[in-house]
């Protein structure tokens, strides 16, 4: 099945199909400068990411020919385990393609759960790179199948919006509101997107590590901008797309607020918090909401959701975190 873009009644029916095959993530209060907020807790997620939404979304709406062929997904390790929980569910091939420096826990994640995984060089062509999108190409040519966006696919965009149709019930039954803005961890805007549809009364605030603001760059230009060859490191692995689609930018132009970036000491210090007064591993990706709150980059109230997104950390650099 084909769907040319995405719509709110996508968006509430993905929360419906999802509230049959997985448990409420928690809301839960968290104090940011004397001021109560909520956390929607997605690393509690059976992948440990918010990713299984859309994951499910799409794979779920395949015609019986699409499921036949198998799937085909890009990913540093979050949208590879959802892709890949979602085909061992439906009985469904998935082939992910991951870069060689994919945190180890994500890439043995992905094969437990029965993916073929195929590795390229992260890095830039001039350095010797592959770009990921010509990898799964030449697959897809080779053996078939459907690609599955991480984050330009409009199913996978409604599915991942169904975390703004449950955090809203939830907030609606502790405290008979809804929220007022989500301040939204941003790869390449398929969560902010979500959630700008299905949450037409609340600000949305994209978060994207220094240097790799490449949704915020373009929601502020009104064009799609590649990043830098010579763009930083940052511990974020799961928020290095190197640029946003067309959709996700048509989705958030009107909706998104100002765009947001946090440094990598910001979001260890979002970790550090998550640990010591949620009791949550978050990973760096995960927390750069979290950082841009904690920061005071974005203004917070009892009605803001701050979304941590994953919690598929490296324990070696969770535990010099959090010894810090």
């Amino acid at each position: 099945m084909s769907k040319i873009f995405p719509n709110r009644q996508g968006v509430i029916a993905a929360a419906k199909s999802i509230a049959e095959i997985l448990s409420p993530t928690p809301l839960l209060p968290v104090e940011i400068g004397g001021v109560r907020a909520h956390v929607k807790a997605e690393n509690l997620q059976p992948i440990g990411a918010f990713k299984i939404r859309g994951g499910w979304w799409r794979l779920s709406n395949l015609s019986e020919e699409e499921r036949a062929a198998g799937v085909v997904a890009v990913s540093s390790g979050n949208h590879a385990q959802g892709v890949a929980w979602a085909a061992k569910r439906l009985g469904i091939k998935a082939t992910i393609v991951m870069p060689r420096n994919a945190p180890e826990v994500k890439l043995a994640n992905t094969l437990a759960l029965g993916a073929e995984v195929v590795l390229y060089e992260r890095a830039p062509k001039e350095q010797g790179g592959e770009d990921r999108d010509e990898v799964a190409a030449k697959l897809i040519e080779e053996q078939g199948g459907l690609l599955v966006h991480a984050f330009g696919d409009p199913w996978v965009i409604e599915g991942q919006g169904s975390a703004g149709i449950e955090a809203t019930q939830q907030l609606d039954a502790q405290l008979g509101t809804s929220p007022s803005r989500f301040i939204v961890c941003c790869g390449g805007g398929g969560l902010a997107a979500g959630l700008a549809l299905g949450c037409p009364d609340s600000a949305v605030y994209a978060v994207e590590p220094e240097g790799w603001d490449m949704v915020g760059q373009a929601i502020a230009t009104g064009e799609i901008v590649q990043a830098a060859s010579d763009a930083p490191n940052t511990i974020c692995d799961a928020l290095q797309p190197t640029a946003t689609k067309a959709l996700n930018l048509d989705l958030l132009r009107t909706r998104a607020e100002p765009g947001v970036t946090v440094t990598d000491d910001e979001v260890r210090a979002a970790q550090r918090l998550a640990f010591a007064e949620l009791r949550m591993v978050i990973e760096p990706g995960g927390a750069a909401a979290l950082a841009a709150a904690l920061s005071g980059k974005v203004p917070v109230d009892e009605g803001t959701v701050i979304m941590l997104t994953g919690g598929n950390a490296d324990p070696q650099a969770f535990a010099e975190t959090i010894r810090a």
